[in-house]
């Protein structure tokens, strides 16, 4: 494969296909989007960080954090925050446009294999990139070694809607419409045809909340945000 030609991720969930993918993507990943989510993801990524409660001082891991647009977000309380992604074209463009802010540093990095000692962060969050894991329930559980001792955790992730009329209306949209408009974007239509598979194939939120309490958080719960588009979950290391 040439660097021209599209790169397609598939289920298999391949870390290099997948890296490979957003790499492509990253150029106007932001833009196409607060185009295909009619700019919910602004009000996603608020929501996430009032959930995260940033806090100056603080260090704060935010994985798969792509280009860099919520750990602008967290920095904005005065937190130390390392923004993380296994994309170096994701992590490429997002020194570009955040860079300049002193509180923020770039690190490339694997999410079941992070480059981080134990208990380092007061706080993790992972936006819309758990699915994307290869074994997410591995990539829990490092983010809980990372954890320090009484600190959170914060998963946002695409999810399954409750309401059985919207939960048809959303697959139509992803299945249908979704890739289309990425294509009409300028993007990588494939990796949305992939976006698409990989979020019919995420288990629920009751199921993912059960992977945090076997990770070994505790006080687990989640609410749905957008009629449960996405859910927020939220858990905590405990401090013994």
């Amino acid at each position: 494969m040439t660097a021209s030609e599209p790169n397609r991720a598939d289920l298999g969930k391949d870390p290099s296909r997948v890296s490979g993918m957003f790499d492509q993507v990253a150029p106007g990943y932001d833009r196409t989007n607060t185009v295909m989510t009619f700019g919910n993801d602004a009000f996603w990524r608020a929501a996430t960080t009032r959930a995260v409660a940033p806090k100056r001082g603080e260090r704060i891991l935010d994985l798969a954090a792509g280009t860099g647009s919520s750990s602008a977000s967290l920095a904005a309380s005065g937190a130390d925050v390392v923004a993380a992604d296994f994309s170096p074209g994701m992590l490429a463009d997002g020194r570009r446009r955040h860079g300049h802010l002193p509180n923020i540093t770039f690190v490339e990095a694997d999410a079941m294999n992070l480059p981080f000692g134990d208990a380092e962060f007061d706080a993790v969050t992972m936006s819309y990139g758990l699915r994307n894991v290869q074994d997410p329930k591995k990539a829990l559980r490092e983010l809980y070694r990372v954890t320090k001792p009484g600190g959170r955790i914060v998963i946002n992730e695409f999810s399954t809607p409750p309401g059985a009329l919207f939960r048809a209306f959303f697959r139509f949209y992803n299945g249908q419409v979704l890739p289309r408009i990425a294509r009409v974007a300028g993007t990588n239509g494939d990796a949305y045809d992939y976006l698409n598979e990989s979020i019919r194939d995420w288990p629920d939120q009751r199921t993912l909340a059960g992977w945090l309490r076997e990770a070994g958080w505790t006080d687990v719960a989640y609410r749905n945000l957008s009629f449960g588009i996405v859910a927020l979950h939220r858990g905590r290391k405990p401090s013994a």
